[in-house]
């Protein structure tokens, strides 16, 4: 969901479009349902492989075999009728990837991993009880969503709230600032006294070595 200002008032021309702080390219078009088939293919696509993986008890495994089965025998039996009746044969894309495409990942990979490391080493070196805390609420969040729903469905909700949300608070974008305005407050409120709590605990100092 797109950031609002609180120094903006409802329907301050100075505020960003939803299209805007989506990105403004074919993502936000997909989000925002500016182009109804395509965001509908999404849907109806997300659907099936929920439908399949949760209800018809399909695997991915066996839908990954199954498809590229297909896909095999559909090449096969076209590469031989264009031999046969002198037709072109299959258009095939030249399926590679680039240097540039693994590079650009693998750091984009290493940043993040480095990240977590960081946060690793402050719990256990630094002894960050904050931080352990934090870090420890979230992780049992996670755990307790994960309990309620497994991965497919996580995904297909992502989906759902992906293709709903955006398009709603663009609707009534006014009214949903207001209610934000009210939830921010409230929330750092409540941030505030947990800073008050933790501030309390007492932090272990790390001794210096004496030299000898």
């Amino acid at each position: 969901m797109p950031k609002f200002d609180m120094r903006h008032g409802p329907g301050n021309n100075c505020r960003k479009s939803v299209h805007q702080s989506l990105g403004g390219g074919a993502v936000a078009d997909l989000l925002l349902w500016r182009k109804p088939k395509n965001s509908g293919l999404v849907l109806l696509g997300s659907t099936s492989m929920w439908f399949l993986f949760e209800r018809a008890g399909y695997s991915l495994l066996s839908l990954f075999s199954n498809a590229l089965l297909l896909l095999v025998v559909i090449m096969f039996f076209w590469a031989k009728s264009a031999t046969l009746l002198n037709r072109p044969l299959p258009p095939l894309p030249n399926l590679e990837v680039s240097d540039a495409l693994v590079e650009k990942i693998a750091d984009s990979a290493v940043v993040r991993i480095n990240s977590v490391l960081m946060v690793a080493r402050d719990i256990t070196f630094n002894g960050d009880v904050k931080l352990f805390l934090k870090v420890a609420s979230v992780l049992l969040q996670i755990s307790f969503i994960g309990s309620i729903f497994n991965f497919f469905t996580l995904v297909y909700i992502g989906v759902l709230l992906s293709l709903s949300v955006p398009v709603l608070y663009e609707k009534y974008q006014d009214q949903a600032d207001e209610k934000l305005s009210v939830a921010q407050k409230f929330i750092s409120v409540y941030l505030k006294k947990v800073d008050e709590i933790l501030s309390k605990i007492p932090v272990p100092q790390n001794k210096e070595k004496k030299s000898q």
